[in-house]
């Protein structure tokens, strides 16, 4: 049997919202994935405790805005006790023989990737797809990761798929979706509640 390929979408999700889920719908499509993953993190390591909202109520949005068969909605990081995605994958992996895995982000984070822990480690693990947000698309195709891993970078084919075979590819590889470019934002939603009072759905 041929392993299953798997997006991996991990962050917050404070709270969840239609961008996520755009990202994964052009995932499942562009790269040929069997599924999406959302991983939500207890919290984010880069991120402050001010304002995240409960663990359980974080995977009750996500679960909410998912509305698709092929997304499921995973709390496998608060399971393993390790937030750090570098010591969270090899667990992940192990955890599942049977996949292969694609780690997805936004362009804004592929900015920020080099304050990651032992972000070259995630760069040798797995496959990683990169969607492009406005911007952010400039600073994340001539930042650090871009210029180091310049020849590790695959285009997308004619037809628009990156690369069909994408998360069997060799690591270190990366790839930059153009065709999603979402403005919305988790703190984007939240600054809207805080000013507003309307509760976020």
């Amino acid at each position: 049997m041929r392993p299953r390929k798997i997006g991996i979408l991990g962050g917050s999700f404070n709270p969840a919202h239609q961008g996520h889920r755009d990202i994964s719908l052009a995932a499942l499509r562009l790269l040929a994935l069997d599924e999406v993953w959302w991983l939500v993190s207890p919290q984010n390591p880069l991120k402050s405790s001010d304002g995240m909202g409960d663990f359980r109520d974080r995977v009750a949005s996500a679960e909410k805005i998912t509305k698709h068969p092929r997304i499921k909605v995973s709390d496998f990081e608060t399971r393993m006790g390790e937030p750090r995605t570098a010591k969270m994958l090899p667990k992940l992996i192990e955890s599942n023989p049977d996949c292969r895995f694609v780690w997805l982000m936004g362009a804004d984070n592929l900015v920020q990737f080099p304050q990651w822990y032992r972000w070259e480690d995630i760069m040798d693990t797995v496959p990683i797809a990169v969607f492009n947000r406005p911007g952010y698309t400039y600073q994340a195709l001539n930042g650090l990761i871009a210029h180091k891993y310049r020849k590790n970078r695959l285009f997308p084919t004619v037809d628009g798929k990156p690369i069909p075979q994408f998360a069997l590819a060799p690591t270190p590889c990366w790839v930059f979706v153009s065709q999603t470019a979402h403005k919305i934002s988790s703190t984007h939603i939240r600054n809207f509640h805080d000013t507003t009072g309307i509760t976020c759905s």
